[in-house]
């Protein structure tokens, strides 16, 4: 036995030899990642299985997101459907690959959804309507971003998936790019997700670049409240109304209106228990990792990924700045009223951005209490961006 072809031979098998500059780089986003979700504690519940993702796909020789199937190729599904590719067997794809099935079908979106509709109270809404002007003007930054991608030589229905970036959700990025450009759904998922956990980086900084001491100042009034049969007629009539103009919508909006009614209705507690906790823990974990693991250096460090995640960074930036300056002419227009920083939680990150608000304004004054008068932009944003997806995929389908 040759001592030196034994040592060659377990070198070759181990992952030292197909290391590859691509997964260190990789590597190291994932570790960047875990330091903020763990150490700055930014958004842990979505960065740690994001970053673990993102870890388990580049670690050399993995085969976590081995697709035997064709599952990750619309062409070779095709020819696998026309006879002319034989696919392997679904057992011997990656575990994550078989789990991505969920991200993908749009499975895992919905749930989500419909889980964050039964955390979700309209009551802020309800009681100041005004809010939903907020919350549109925090989808701007979807529509500037989309003009800048068709600029940059994206295809329209490419742009649109870019640009849905900017409403600051997840599930909704995942859903549309889906249904318009599946090819696109690693950069935009993992740039959506990333954006929505680094909220408290990105948004502070805009939102006091765009308003004075004053108007950060402003104490709002307290909410009133709202009556439980408000709040079971809403999700209805906001699905029913929103689905007769866009019916693409229905699979998200019917989902988290679902999810909100198990709550309003106060006879199906332990289904909005469930869907609260159990479930969207559950598809928050597959969601996370499986997002994460789409990012393989080999086909994630290129030229346009990089464009898609500057045009998402726009996109959610012109957000932020979008539902600020609606906020301070509404300032204005109500004589000092509406204090401008809660149209900063118009994107649709629930309750990320609306706590947010709440903590910018409490540098200036530590007794000013935003947060009820931010959720309410907060979940108008929800609302928005999901008609936005809806309207844009009505356009490119």
């Amino acid at each position: 036995m040759d001592i030196l072809e034994v040592i060659k031979g377990i070198w070759d098998a181990s992952g030292f030899a197909e290391l590859t500059w691509r997964n260190i780089v990789m590597m190291l986003v994932s570790f960047v990642f875990l330091y903020l979700a763990i150490a700055k504690k930014f958004e842990p519940l979505l960065l740690v299985p994001i970053a673990f993702g993102i870890l388990l796909a580049n670690l050399p020789g993995s085969e976590i997101m081995l697709d035997t199937i064709g599952l990750s190729d619309p062409a070779t599904m095709e020819a696998i459907e026309e006879g002319t590719v034989t696919a392997g067997h679904w057992y011997d794809s990656g575990v994550l690959r078989l789990l991505y099935v969920g991200v993908k079908s749009s499975i895992f979106p919905c749930l989500i959804f419909m889980g964050v509709g039964a955390m979700t109270d309209f009551g802020p809404l309800l009681s100041n309507p005004i809010s939903l002007l907020l919350g549109a003007a925090a989808q701007l930054g979807i529509y500037i971003a989309f003009i800048l991608a068709i600029a940059l030589g994206f295809e329209p229905a490419e742009a649109a998936s870019i640009a849905i970036i900017g409403g600051a959700d997840g599930p909704t990025a995942i859903f549309l790019t889906g249904k318009l450009a599946s090819h696109l759904l690693a950069p935009i998922a993992v740039a959506a997700y990333s954006y929505m956990a680094l909220i408290p980086v990105i948004q502070p900084p805009i939102m006091r670049a765009l308003t004075t001491k004053k108007e950060r100042l402003v104490r709002m009034p307290q909410l009133r409240k709202v009556s439980k049969t408000e709040k079971i007629i809403f999700p209805i009539a906001v699905l029913c109304i929103t689905a007769f103009i866009l019916p693409s919508v229905i699979p998200l909006l019917g989902m988290f209106m679902l999810g909100n009614l198990f709550k309003e209705c106060c006879v199906t507690d332990r289904l909005s228990d469930t869907a609260q906790n159990s479930l969207m823990n559950i598809v928050t974990i597959l969601l996370g990792v499986c997002v994460g693991a789409t990012a393989n250096g080999e086909t994630f460090l290129q030229t346009q990924t990089l464009l898609i995640i500057g045009l998402g960074l726009i996109a959610f930036m012109c957000s932020t700045a979008g539902g600020v300056l609606l906020g301070k002419l509404l300032y204005v227009l109500t004589k000092g009223k509406i204090n401008p920083l809660i149209g900063a939680a118009g994107v649709s990150a629930v309750p990320m951005a609306a706590r947010v608000a709440q903590k910018v304004g409490a540098k200036d004054d530590p007794t000013n209490f935003l947060l009820m008068n931010a959720m309410g932009p907060n979940v108008a944003g929800v609302i928005g961006s999901a008609v936005a997806a809806g309207f844009l995929l009505m356009l490119f389908q």
